[in-house]
Order: structure tokens, then C-alpha cells, then sequence
């Protein structure tokens, strides 16, 4: 039975890729410091022989017994309401963590598969965004500890695939949701949702001429699973090229609720990229894989998950708990 670390094996992802392993007979080690992840998200597989938790900062050093065959990288704050609150924690993450991680590979001769991000393109000149285009990123701007951690985490990556031999897998991932999000956790998705579901207005930040384009879970776990398994070593997008205003967006959102908000609009927040679109060539090229599920199934998926969420877990979050970002 080949063995994988997951880190960040309680978050939204890492919960995801935990089920898909288990279901493709791997044992699966799930490491998290439960910061941003759920013990909820996970406690299904807790019965299982085949799969262990353990609670632990992969910032500090991280030891696993016995063989590693694989190891994926998925231990990160994700959306900005939670980088912002914990911005040396982000960065700790992608620079300390991600060292231990590839030290780990190395003794274990396992390969690394590193969590990415679009936001390494920063507020693009280009859209769609290839892999071969750098970025445009403030590194000192209030996104930096985010961007800067990840591009950061590539770079290393890199190093020890060229240094030392060791099979990396870069992922560069954009916009992704699904079940076990966390209403509160700042995301465009999950924020308009919530506000639906209290009967709040639509917050619109900016014009809502900004785009943005949502990968749902199922295919991202694919996509992730069929890098893994490749033989390409150079970074490749995952994500749905079917790109959407925000404005547009939160209508449709208040037609899937069948709800009346008005939509609002505020100031945008410094960074905030305007436009976010993979290109997926490589994706299609290398993994033969492209999204197949379309942004209205995914999306209704989505909300029956949070109208089946506890009404005091739906109450409790207040439109203050959000931070202004269009991600």
C-alpha cells in the first residue's frame, strides 16, 4: 500500500484529497495545526485503517515513521481574511514549512507535490495567465506575505529537483470551491453565499468589473491527482477557464438562492487583481485533463452544502467578519 503525507489534511483541499486517496486504497497521513483546518472536514476517515491525523506545525520540524512514497504540500492560510490576521504564520508556512517538507522528501525518497497559487501572477498583464508569464506582485503590499511565500515556495521546490535529484511537482492553483468551505473565511463564494442565506445585501468591492474563474472541487482533486502522477516537473495551472465578472457573479448567486439582496458597492482594496484566468494548455497537454463540471451544478452543490450547515453556525457570522477581497 503506497503512503502519502497530506499537509493541511483538515482544510478545505487537503480534506478533499485525503477522500480521494483513501478511495484510490492509498494510507493516508494527514498532517494540520487546525488554525484554518476542521477536524470536522476529516472525522469520516478517522475509522479507517488506512488513514492517520496528526496535529502538528509544519513550520516546526516534522517527522513520519516508516516509508513515504509522496508528500503534498496543502499547509496554508488560503484566503485573505485568515493572511491577513496571521501574515508571519503565512510566511513561516511557505518558507520554513516547505523546507522541512522537501527535507522530508529527500531522506524519504518520496515525491513532493507543492499547493501553488495564481496569486503568484499577482494583478496580471496578461489574461489568460500561462505558465511561462512571471507575475506582477507587490511584495510589500498587504497580499505579499501570501504571493511572496508562495513564489518563494516554488523557488525552492525547484532548487532541490535541480540540486538534489528529487521528484517536485509544482501546482499552480486558481480559484477553487466547494463543500467545507468556510463561509467566513473572506472568499467571493462563500461571502456571497452567507449573505444570501441571511437575507443580507450582495458587497460588491469595486465596480465588479474584476473577473474571476471558479474551479469546483472534484475537478481540481483530478487535477492535482493526475500531476502527482506525471512525469512534469515545471509548474502547471489548475483551475476552470470560464471566467465571470464579480458583479455578474453575485447575480447569479441571487438567482440560485432565489433571494431579492440589492447589491452593494465599496471601495477596492489595495492589490486586489483585476482580472484571474488560467490558461490550461499544459493541463490539457500533459495531464489530459480539463474541468468537467460546469459552474451552475457545481454551484448548486455548493449551496445546498451550506444550507445543510447548523442555523447557529449560519447566524453567528456577521458581515464584519469578512475581509474586503474579491477572491
Amino acid at each position: 500500500m503506497k503512503r502519502i503525507l497530506i499537509t493541511g489534511g483538515a482544510g478545505f483541499l487537503g480534506s478533499h484529497l485525503c477522500d480521494r486517496f483513501i478511495r484510490e486504497g492509498y494510507h493516508v497521513i494527514a498532517m494540520d495545526n487546525l488554525i484554518t483546518g476542521d477536524l470536522r472536514n476529516i472525522e469520516h476517515l478517522f475509522k479507517l485503517p488506512n488513514f492517520e491525523f496528526y496535529n502538528h506545525d509544519v513550520s516546526r520540524f516534522v517527522h513520519v515513521s516508516g516509508t513515504l512514497d509522496y508528500i503534498l504540500h496543502f499547509a496554508s492560510p488560503a484566503s485573505p481574511i485568515d493572511y491577513l490576521k496571521i501574515p508571519i504564520q503565512t510566511l513561516k508556512v511557505g518558507s520554513l514549512g516547505i523546507h522541512n517538507l522537501l527535507g522530508l522528501a529527500k531522506d524519504k525518497k518520496a515525491r513532493i507535490l507543492i499547493a501553488s497559487t495564481s496569486e503568484v501572477y499577482g494583478d496580471p498583464n496578461v489574461n489568460p495567465q500561462p505558465e511561462e508569464y512571471w507575475g506582477n506582485v507587490n511584495p510589500v503590499g498587504p497580499r505579499g506575505v501570501y504571493d511572496e511565500a508562495k513564489r518563494f515556495q516554488e523557488a525552492i521546490t525547484m532548487a532541490y529537483h535541480t540540486f538534489h535529484g528529487l521528484e517536485t511537482r509544482i501546482a499552480r492553483i486558481f480559484n477553487t470551491y466547494g463543500p467545507r468551505m468556510r463561509l467566513n473565511d473572506g472568499r467571493v463564494l462563500p461571502a456571497f453565499i452567507g449573505q444570501a442565506i441571511r437575507g443580507e445585501d450582495i458587497t460588491v468591492f469595486g465596480d465588479g468589473t474584476q473577473t474571476r474563474s471558479f474551479c469546483f472541487v472534484d475537478d481540481l482533486v483530478e487535477g492535482i491527482y493526475r500531476l502527482l502522477l506525471s512525469d512534469y516537473a515545471q509548474p502547471v495551472n489548475i483551475g476552470n477557464p470560464d471566467e465571470i465578472t464579480i458583479e455578474e457573479f453575485a447575480r447569479e448567486i441571487i438567482r440560485l438562492t432565489g433571494t431579492s439582496q440589492k447589491i452593494v458597492y465599496k471601495p477596492l482594496p489595495t492589490d486586489d487583481p483585476r482580472q484571474r484566468r488560467p490558461d490550461i494548455s499544459k493541463a490539457k497537454e500533459i495531464l489530459n485533463w480539463s474541468p468537467a463540471i460546469n459552474r451552475a451544478k457545481g454551484l448548486e452543490i455548493t449551496y445546498e452544502y451550506f444550507k445543510s450547515l447548523p442555523k447557529d453556525i449560519l447566524e453567528k457570522i456577521e458581515h464584519k467578519d469578512f475581509t474586503p477581497y474579491n477572491k
